[in-house]
């Protein structure tokens, strides 16, 4: 620690701003300032650890630390962030107990230490006001009251491009415009990065986006150690090693407490992003975000995932009933509700997979009917009752090489693993060996090889798979933050499948009779029976599923069979109308009463 300097006034205003010490009239906050002891630290020092003696306390006088705790098996937990004039340890001094957590300053600080002997001093001057004001304190603490009244403080996001100094000028403008549309922002260059300056900026904008000069190495760290978040950059077609940039910055002692991402620039006429697999590999970032140039809805994108505002999109299963997510994205499209990522199940996973590629939603339609109306061969039932052949031919004509990895929105499709009894998060390899897992029911279509494991249609443990868009299942929970918002779409309707009390037992000439009959008490069929066997596990734990999502759809589907894929167009105007009803209830908030 080294000492610095700042000014008693400015002292004396950050601890008037302080929820703690703001009621000291101006001469015991003169008196108090007197006696703390100023240190400046870099973002990634240690400050205070864990089982120390508590011999002192501290305020934040500029910068920012963080509460954290290292667990048994050496994971890292973060907590609480303490801002310009909050304090630490008040509590552990007074009574004298060891330090609780580590605080470790996630940004270059100025901290004012108080020490025990000097705060004694000060109780033996001022004994009324700051025993109140340090009692007040150990009762907040204890009750986890902000130290703030009203805290305003701005994101700050750098960015630090990997070689070509050119294109990280080129994603902070653009990034810089697309988080305008979100709250304040302003755009610093290397010169404007001093910290008490950069303090003020905080209380006058939402999001600061620091744009580094590679080329001189004290800056950039300097822009590091003052960032929330890290966006690295790099051109499509570079090297995918890991550029001296990176491997200094991942050096200093923050970088294990900061959010880090790589934006991927392509031209403005690229088809499909490049290797973003072999960009994250080796890596420790969140995501690969593909940007194109000139493309701010990429840009925009970008700036929701980094702002956790991003909207998830979860489709389930439900055969032809499935035609109505085609109508709730077209409803979702026409009130400009963005589609950030994508993912689903079964014919959630077919409609999402072709969104997420850019085909028209008509034309996904068209496709779909056909694929659906195919048919299927039956087979020698000793895996299956069907071959499966033609719908793995189909899919691989529908989405050929591509992979989950060249879309530019993300997308996943979720499936029953029978080998691991859990649900499989399938966020990369070929787009239409993930889509025939999600589509091919147990015991109806073979299950799909998967790095060894057998994969099934995923509505036996979840058909609408939110806690997958979650990052509770198949992946850390870091690889999914961003997800401000997610949107549930269920058409899997709970049909009846009683029959008549004095019935005994199912006959296979009862429900033959039934069918050439037209009998509204047929008893249930084995296709019925299959496909309730495979929903059964989705259709339990369908009420805490919905739950997860913050935004739930079920248009009205219930008339429309399984298979009256022939009935597409009314099916996705009736998901259509009933998602425009829905949205227009989010946006008055009246008739949510």
């Amino acid at each position: 620690m080294l000492n610095t300097l700042v000014s008693t006034a400015k002292l004396v205003e950050v601890l008037r701003a302080s929820r703690i010490f703001g009621v000291l009239d101006d001469v015991v906050l003169q008196d108090f300032a007197g006696e703390l002891e100023l240190h400046s630290v870099k973002g990634g020092a240690l400050v205070l650890r864990e089982g120390e003696h508590s011999e002192s306390m501290l305020i934040v006088v500029a910068g920012r630390l963080r509460v954290s705790r290292r667990n048994a098996d050496g994971s890292l937990s973060l907590y609480n962030e303490v801002c310009p004039g909050e304090t630490v340890g008040e509590t552990g001094m007074i009574l004298q107990q060891a330090r609780l957590a580590d605080v470790t300053a996630v940004r270059d600080s100025t901290l004012a230490f108080l020490r025990r002997d000097r705060f004694e001093e000060l109780l033996g001057r001022h004994p009324v006001p700051l025993n109140q004001v340090f009692a007040q304190a150990v009762y907040h603490q204890l009750r986890h009251t902000p130290q703030l009244a009203e805290q305003q403080r701005a994101h700050t996001i750098a960015i630090v491009a990997l070689r070509d100094h050119s294109l990280g000028v080129e994603v902070a403008i653009g990034l810089t415009e697309a988080l305008g549309s979100i709250g304040r922002t302003r755009k610093l260059g290397d010169a404007e990065l001093d910290l008490l300056q950069q303090n003020e900026l905080e209380r006058q904008f939402d999001f600061l986006v620091l744009a580094t000069d590679g080329r001189d190495r004290e800056r950039t760290h300097q822009a590091f150690r003052q960032a929330d978040q890290v966006v690295f950059v790099a051109a499509e077609g570079e090297l995918t090693e890991l550029s001296a940039v990176e491997s200094g910055l991942a050096e200093e002692a923050s970088s294990v407490m900061k959010r880090k991402h790589l934006a991927l620039l392509h031209k403005v006429e690229a088809g499909h992003p490049g290797d973003m697999a072999a960009w994250q590999r080796g890596r420790d970032i969140e995501r690969v975000y593909p940007l194109r140039a000139g493309r701010q809805r990429d840009y925009a994108r970008l700036a929701r995932f980094l702002t956790s505002s991003a909207v998830g999109l979860v489709l389930g299963g439900g055969g032809a009933r499935g035609f109505s997510h085609l109508g709730v994205l077209r409803a979702l499209e026409e009130s400009g509700i963005p589609i950030d990522i994508i993912g689903g199940n079964s014919m959630g996973a077919l409609i999402g997979a072709q969104y997420a590629c850019g085909v028209p939603i008509d034309e996904i339609r068209e496709r779909t009917q056909r694929f659906a109306m195919g048919g299927e061969r039956p087979t020698l039932p000793l895996i299956s009752l069907l071959s499966g052949k033609r719908l793995e031919r189909d899919l691989k004509i529908m989405f050929g090489d591509l992979r989950i990895e060249q879309l530019w929105r993300p997308f996943f499709a979720a499936a029953c693993n029978l080998s691991q009894v859990c649900t499989t998060v399938q966020e990369s390899g070929l787009i239409w060996r993930a889509v025939l897992a999600s589509n091919s029911p147990a015991g109806l279509l073979p299950p799909v090889i998967y790095n060894g494991d057998l994969l099934v249609d995923g509505a036996i443990l979840d058909n609408v798979p939110v806690s997958a868009m979650r990052g509770r299942l198949g992946t850390p929970l870091e690889r999914r933050r961003g997800n401000g918002t997610i949107i549930a779409v269920d058409v899997d309707v709970r049909e009846n499948l009683c029959v008549d009390p004095e019935i005994m037992r199912l006959s296979v000439w009862r429900t033959l009779k039934g069918y050439f009959r037209g009998s509204s008490d047929i008893t249930p069929s084995i296709g019925s029976i299959l496909y309730r066997a495979g929903h059964i596990g989705g259709m339990h734990e369908r009420a805490r599923t919905m739950a997860m999502a913050d935004l739930c759809l079920e248009p009205p589907v219930a008339d429309y069979p399984l298979m009256a894929y022939r009935r597409a167009p009314e099916i996705a105007e009736a998901g259509y109308r009933h998602a425009m009803e829905e949205i227009a209830r989010w946006d008055n908030p009246a008739s949510r009463r």
